[in-house]
């Protein structure tokens, strides 16, 4: 049993956690129905999508990529996604990756529901 998982969250003005949820994986997140649900019914306030990849890599996968390219399209505007690894947090803004200095007050408790810890994973039990 893996003590990581990957933890997405919806992220509004000002930082507010909007929604969230989980997948006991560290390497995936499966669409869910719920997810979708939830981010077309606060498509008119939701500012940020981020997920964690507490396995790393410290960056969009290629999923990623097209999940964000979708829901830009889908949305008809253009949203703020982030990405919390184990070694820092990278943000995608105007189309550039941006690695995160001052991470936002939510990250930590994105990485603690995630399993994970600043620097590396949490080793097992």
């Amino acid at each position: 049993m893996s003590t990581t998982r990957e933890v997405c969250l919806l992220i509004g003005p000002e930082d507010a956690v909007l929604w969230g949820d989980s997948f006991d994986d560290p390497v995936a997140l499966p669409d869910s129905r719920a997810r979708w649900e939830a981010i077309w019914s606060l498509r008119d306030t939701l500012v940020e999508i981020t997920h964690s990849h507490p396995e790393g890599p410290l960056g969009f996968s290629q999923e990623d990529e097209t999940t964000m390219a979708a829901l830009q399209v889908a949305l008809g505007r253009p949203l703020r996604f982030s990405v919390v690894a184990p070694d820092g947090m990278v943000v995608r803004m105007g189309g550039e990756d941006v690695l995160v200095r001052d991470e936002p007050a939510w990250a930590a408790p994105l990485r603690i529901a995630s399993g994970l810890l600043y620097g590396r994973p949490r080793p097992a039990p």
